[in-house]
């Protein structure tokens, strides 16, 4: 599966992980790829990389949605 990050911060100022098929994953110039993983707890791991606040998306990462 591929994941992305989003570039824009949420309103808590995390900066959430999607899959490629995800409905809310965010605008080609608002994402960064993040490779292909087995599962989203290497995605948000690689995400960290970019960003200290991370987390999975509610509606496709959502074993590591923590807010």
């Amino acid at each position: 599966m591929r994941y992305y990050v989003n570039k824009n911060a949420q309103s808590k100022g995390e900066h959430e992980v999607h899959t490629s098929s995800c409905s809310y994953l965010p605008d080609a110039d608002n994402r960064i790829y993040l490779g292909d993983f087995s599962n989203c707890k290497e995605a948000v791991k690689e995400a960290k990389k970019h960003y200290d606040n991370v987390d999975g998306c509610y509606y496709c990462c959502n074993d590591c949605h923590t807010r």
